[in-house]
């Protein structure tokens, strides 16, 4: 038993996997959970994803020794306003969120003295959302990245401890050099995604039927991502607008080099390229981060 009172604000995939993997490893003695509408609370009440579900964030931070806010990076302010009069003396607040810097901005101000706030970023995900979406094994092999900023050590390697006993490798990073790896491992790759689903759409010569028929794996697999939660992502584009776009920018000039290469016929320069990032990929692979979330039959469900 590492905490004793867990609350979990927000009831998505991120947060009802924290409760599955607290409960697989006994790591917390009670989960209070709360989500914003009435309807995913009754679902996770529903399915008994929490010991309680109350109906404020005030309530379930009331008493924790760890607050966890899982909810888009643009509500964590007003949410952690709204917790600050009953947080204790000695807890851990903590979140779940893509973007570093910007949260300790939002959040910092609001954390009351005597309160250890640590962001964190579990990098382990599917295209669902919703209480029903989540599932004990999501972290196993997975990184947490911890954001300490000066928390006291304490705090830090207790919540580190969650995370491995919830199957997690953890590490800590500072908040901007976090932003720049995330805009180049997550946020830019999700943007592309985006794009790609929408330049399907907006070319008139082939319909949505067709492109929904012939699905090859490369289209199916590359465009997974662009089902995942736009409010989320809305959030973490706007939130960590300088590295995605220095990113982007990148991946941009990448992207003409190897157009003049297909237009000029340099086939030496294409299988450089790709064999260079085919040795990446192996790299992935081998690392084991490359092993799908299993899909128990869920279907999305109404986001936290």
């Amino acid at each position: 038993m590492i905490y004793e009172r867990v609350a979990l604000i927000g009831l998505g995939l991120i947060a009802s996997s924290m409760a599955h993997a607290m409960r697989r490893g006994q790591l917390a003695r009670e989960i209070v959970g709360y989500a914003r509408t009435a309807e995913t609370r009754d679902v996770a009440r529903g399915i008994g994803l929490c010991n309680r579900v109350v109906d404020s964030a005030r309530e379930a931070a009331d008493g924790a020794d760890l607050v966890v806010l899982a909810v888009p990076v643009g509500a964590m302010g007003a949410l952690a306003e709204e917790i600050a009069p009953v947080l204790r003396p000695g807890a851990t607040l903590t979140d779940v969120g893509s973007v570093k810097r910007a949260v300790i901005g939002a959040v910092g101000p609001h954390v009351p003295d005597g309160v250890h706030f640590i962001p964190g970023h579990p990098l382990a995900g599917t295209e669902y959302s919703g209480p029903r979406s989540g599932f004990a094994t999501l972290f196993d092999n997975r990184w947490c990245i911890l954001v300490p900023d000066g928390a006291d050590r304490q705090a830090v390697e207790r919540l580190a401890q969650l995370w491995r006993g919830m199957g997690a490798n953890v590490d800590e990073m500072d908040p901007d050099h976090h932003d720049l790896v995330l805009a180049v491992v997550s946020h830019t790759p999700h943007l592309i995604a985006y794009t790609m689903v929408g330049v399907a759409d907006h070319l008139e010569q082939v319909s949505n039927s067709e492109v929904i028929k012939y699905s090859a794996s490369g289209f199916r697999d590359f465009t997974r991502i662009a089902a995942s939660d736009p409010t989320m992502w809305r959030d973490v584009f706007l939130t960590n607008r300088d590295a995605t776009l220095d990113i982007l920018g990148r991946f941009t000039e990448e992207l003409f080099v190897l157009q003049r290469a297909i237009r000029m016929g340099d086939g030496q320069h294409l299988h450089d390229y790709f064999s260079k990032t085919r040795a990446i990929r192996r790299g992935i692979v081998e690392a084991g981060q490359d092993t799908a979330a299993p899909n128990f039959g869920r279907v999305p469900a109404p986001g936290a």
